[in-house]
């Protein structure tokens, strides 16, 4: 019988560098890695860029909603609100990411210490609301609409309401998360 190829990444030594040629090494590389980072830490690396992709698609894909007569996201004040607060759902994004990227490049905060807990928990929780309420503005008239006519106007708007709400989700469970970081501070 052949001894096993696997490896044990408790056991692995990630001391040396990475061989390009053994990719097991890498990967176990990347886990050490990924294990050294704090749970908080590593959410924060994932919701945040979540966030900003969705918002960017949910605001592309509803600004780009125009295919004639009724069928403009314009003429419907519910699909401009989505539009505005996937706007500012992304423009927050964006702040928020590269808050994070300045953090980690040069290791100093970009909001002091003291105050980014609340920055950080008070801006998720702003945009959280402002995402659900948006939505559930533009869920009744795409319902409506739907029933009398499935176009590429109403799977537009659906696909805008779903990846907003997407970004939603994110923004909801990074403010969970800068709830408990903002408790564990005070």
């Amino acid at each position: 019988m052949a001894p096993s190829t696997e490896i044990d990444p408790e056991k692995a030594s990630t001391s040396a560098a990475p061989s390009p040629s053994n990719p097991a090494t890498v990967v176990l590389a990347l886990i050490a890695w990924w294990r050294g980072k704090d749970l908080l830490e590593r959410s924060g690396l994932v919701l945040r860029p979540l966030a900003l992709i969705f918002s960017l698609f949910a605001f592309i894909v509803c600004a780009s909603n125009r295919h004639g007569d009724w069928k403009n996201f314009n003429r419907y004040e519910e699909y401009r609100y989505l539009l505005a607060i996937s706007i500012l759902a992304l423009l927050y994004s964006i702040f928020q990411v590269s808050k994070q990227a300045y953090r980690f490049s040069t290791g100093k905060d970009l909001v002091p210490k003291n105050y980014s807990g609340i920055v950080d928990f008070a801006g998720d929780q702003v945009m959280a609301y402002l995402l659900i309420s948006a939505l559930s503005a533009a869920i009744p008239i795409t319902n409506s609409m739907r029933g009398g006519a499935d176009n590429v106007f109403t799977d537009a708007s659906s696909a805008s309401i779903s990846l907003a709400f997407f970004a939603f989700v994110s923004i909801a469970l990074s403010a969970l998360i800068s709830g408990f970081k903002l408790s564990k501070q005070i």
